[in-house]
């Protein structure tokens, strides 16, 4: 039969044959077997890809930044608190256990795989290592540096996201939210006024959770939609502490050496368990809204938000660790707000804008 009078049917997984003039129907002829495996993969991955929205919903996302905002900062808290007499590899590596218990019910829950494609390997591992260094170094920098001063450096971090969006992803950045995230930083500087006269070299490794961090906002933006966020966060933290268990039980009585000082692990007491036990829990919350967040919006448009972090960490650093914001720092507050503001004012008027918009004639 020529092959151009077939159709296919693609709700009964057939080949339709369209009845002869003459003598019996051709009846109807199931699809190649590979057809058939190929539509079952396709139906099996259609939970994952339909999370991913025809549209940014740049309001929603928003939302999670800003709980991304008032959260992180928690975590902060906790790793400098344990930070006091616990090893800082030992605060890392409890960070992604406590995330992997966590997650682990989530998926089992949510009906959501364990396994991860092949394809998705090296990504999220980057991932993984990206976010391992952030964190290492944040920590480490918190044992000595006020948590204000230690956030102020990281905040280059959104820039970097800023230019980044635009030049890998093709984001539109107008002039007026590039000029928000300058004058939002600038806020930051007023607020925390860092020196690196004061903390020296130590000064550099809020630097480097910055870039390692930003890298990790846009690898993780690369994933949308090809994963889902919950088995994003199980895979990465699983793959973190994989990495990071075997280094703290090598590390294990080693503290005279200087290389395994910050990974020779100590016996937590009393209070410090809940200290190890809420990096965790902040951790997971906080970065399962960033990647929800990631999901739904624009890069370049979240990242200016992330100066309303600093707003958390100054009122906590005031309460928990007496750091008291002199009269240019509440300035500098009010410059972070004040950017915040408008720059959320400029997404919704870009948003309505393009709501607008006249259709194709």
């Amino acid at each position: 039969m020529p092959e151009g009078l077939r159709h296919f049917n693609k709700t009964r997984n057939r080949l339709i044959l369209p009845k002869p003039l003459f003598g019996k129907p051709y009846g109807r002829v199931r699809a190649p077997a590979g057809f058939r495996l190929a539509k079952m993969a396709a139906c099996r991955h259609t939970k994952v890809m339909n999370m991913t929205p025809h549209t940014d919903r740049i309001a929603l996302g928003m939302v999670l930044i800003l709980g991304f905002c008032l959260t992180a900062p928690l975590l902060d808290v906790c790793a400098k608190l344990a930070a006091e007499v616990i090893p800082v590899g030992q605060i890392t590596a409890a960070r992604f256990v406590v995330q992997t218990v966590l997650m682990l019910p989530v998926c089992l829950m949510m009906g959501l795989s364990l396994g991860m494609p092949r394809a998705l390997w090296g990504l999220i591992t980057l991932r993984a290592v990206l976010l391992i260094l952030s964190t290492y170094f944040i920590f480490a920098a918190l044992r000595f540096m006020p948590l204000a001063d230690a956030l102020a450096i990281v905040f280059v971090e959104p820039f970097i996201v800023l230019l980044c969006g635009k030049l890998m992803f093709g984001e539109q950045v107008g002039p007026r939210r590039l000029a928000a995230s300058a004058v939002g930083f600038g806020g930051c500087l007023l607020v925390i006024q860092p020196s690196f006269m004061a903390f020296g070299s130590v000064a550099l490794l809020p630097l480097g959770t910055a870039v390692a961090f930003a890298a990790y906002v846009l690898v993780t933006r690369g994933l949308r939609g090809r994963m889902h966020p919950v088995e994003m966060q199980f895979q990465t933290a699983l793959i973190a502490t994989i990495m990071l268990v075997p280094l703290i039980w090598l590390a294990n009585g080693r503290g005279d050496d200087t290389a395994w000082a910050s990974l020779d692990p100590v016996w937590p007491q009393g209070i410090f368990w809940v200290y190890l036990i809420g990096v965790g829990i902040f951790a997971s919350a906080a970065h399962m809204m960033m990647t929800y967040a990631l999901n739904v919006a624009p890069a370049a448009s979240l990242a200016p938000l992330h100066y309303l972090e600093i707003i958390t960490a100054a009122v906590l650093g005031f309460y928990i660790f007496d750091d008291i914001p002199n009269g240019l720092a509440l300035c500098g507050i009010a410059i972070i707000m004040a950017s915040g503001l408008y720059l959320v004012h400029r997404e919704r008027v870009t948003s309505r804008n393009i709501t607008h918009m006249p259709g194709p004639v």
